[in-house]
């Protein structure tokens, strides 16, 4: 029995933790599965669903400790919380009027999701081994240091005053940053740049609708209260997707002349991301305006890529989620103008430069990190895997047969 502490905020805190999982397990397997060839369906879903399980696992070893416990130089966090230490049923969190385990665990989804986001980057061709690497060195180099710094109450973005409500920088535009390392580092599949298309809609649609769903959640959870501002952030949310969802589809019907769902359902991820930063700064015109950027810009990002750098990210995670979180980074403070029904800036003075110029400064310190962190991870577990890549052979008949033994589809 908890005796402090409010218990309608616990239980909302509580019920959004459980449910966060849906971003990642099922919500972004089945979305990238969806999206990949049918022979190598399986092996993305096992990638996702065993970083789920090595992320949570890090997490309550060591990884909320560098993420929220103090530090010296608001770089890093310290290792006062290795393994939960310290945490009981009475103890609170911070100013909030819910106990830090709950808070922790509502935290775990950002970590889950974060390092799955990278699997998009290499399907098809990494070793699943290389990216259980990849992935636990990344969530504890990368994403612990970048959610310290802009998150936790002593990270030195944090004492700028930068606005990331819900994981805008370190879940999406960090990830975004190292899929798009990786998938260079990696190098391009056999057949690139001809690609074939999605082999499943129905499973995009499914994964979207989840990740919809999740990011809703934890729009609403990251105010750690039931309140006005979770409100808010969920609606900011859900028409930031819908906005998104709608611009990209228009966008593709006028230049191919035919609507496709999948197209759709990635507008509206697309946009689900441009609202994690901003959503509890801003208000629903917010809300409208970072969904219609994002299903306008991600959409001929996505080709540019892959046309113009070469580069095979191979499901397009930089432009769905690097792009978006871009905008809703920098619009963040923009956006919470007044005038636009939104909270303010957090600066003081309420300087609109300033407070740009912070969001900036936080985005390339993070991204930057990132890159240069993940480039080096992949050259490791390269070396460590004897290759990133699976074998020529393993690339023709799917990874679902010669990684796992298993096939998606019987028959």
């Amino acid at each position: 029995m908890i005796p402090s502490g409010d218990s309608g905020d616990t239980a909302w805190v509580l019920a959004a933790a459980s449910l966060a999982l849906l971003l990642t397990i099922p919500g972004l397997a089945l979305f990238y599965a969806g999206l990949v060839r049918s022979r190598s369906m399986l092996s993305v879903l096992m990638q996702c669903v065993s970083i789920a399980a090595l992320a949570s696992l890090l997490w309550a070893v060591i990884g909320y400790s560098l993420s929220f416990d103090e530090s010296f130089d608001g770089t890093a966090g310290g290792f006062g919380r290795v393994f939960f230490h310290g945490i009981d049923a009475n103890t609170l969190h911070g100013e909030f009027a819910i106990p830090e385990i709950v808070f922790a665990v509502f935290q775990m989804g950002f970590a889950i999701l974060a390092p799955a986001l990278i699997v998009g980057a290499g399907v098809e061709r990494v070793k699943f081994t290389a990216m259980l690497m990849i992935a636990g060195a990344w969530s504890l180099l990368v994403y612990a240091p970048a959610t310290h710094w802009a998150r936790s109450d002593d990270g030195w973005l944090s004492n700028l005053q930068v606005m990331d409500y819900a994981g805008g920088m370190g879940v999406y535009a960090a990830a975004a940053a190292a899929a798009l390392t990786l998938a260079a580092v990696a190098g391009r599949r056999r057949e690139f740049p001809n690609e074939p298309p999605p082999h499943n809609v129905a499973l995009i649609m499914a994964g979207a609708g989840l990740l919809w769903v999740g990011s809703l959640v934890m729009a609403g959870g990251s105010a750690l209260s039931a309140n006005g501002q979770a409100a808010m952030a969920i609606a900011v949310t859900h028409l930031s997707a819908s906005a998104a969802a709608f611009t990209w589809t228009t966008i593709e019907w006028v230049k191919t002349g035919k609507p496709t769902l999948s197209g759709t359902a990635i507008g509206a991820v697309a946009g689900l991301a441009a609202a994690a930063a901003a959503a509890g700064y801003v208000g629903p015109i917010g809300g409208l305006i970072l969904g219609a950027l994002a299903g306008f810009l991600c959409y001929p990002v996505m080709h540019a890529v892959k046309r113009r750098l070469k580069i095979d990210d191979s499901l397009n995670v930089f432009a769905m989620f690097g792009v978006s979180s871009i905008i809703g980074v920098l619009l963040a403070s923009v956006l919470s103008l007044e005038a636009l029904d939104g909270a303010g800036v957090l600066v003081e003075g309420g300087n609109i430069g300033e407070q740009l110029g912070v969001q900036a400064l936080g985005l390339a310190a993070v991204m930057a990190w990132s890159a240069i962190a993940t480039f080096i991870i992949a050259k490791v577990a390269g070396l460590a895997c004897n290759g990133l890549r699976v074998d020529p052979e393993d690339e023709i008949v799917g990874l679902d047969i010669a990684v796992h033994g298993e096939a998606g589809y019987e028959g």
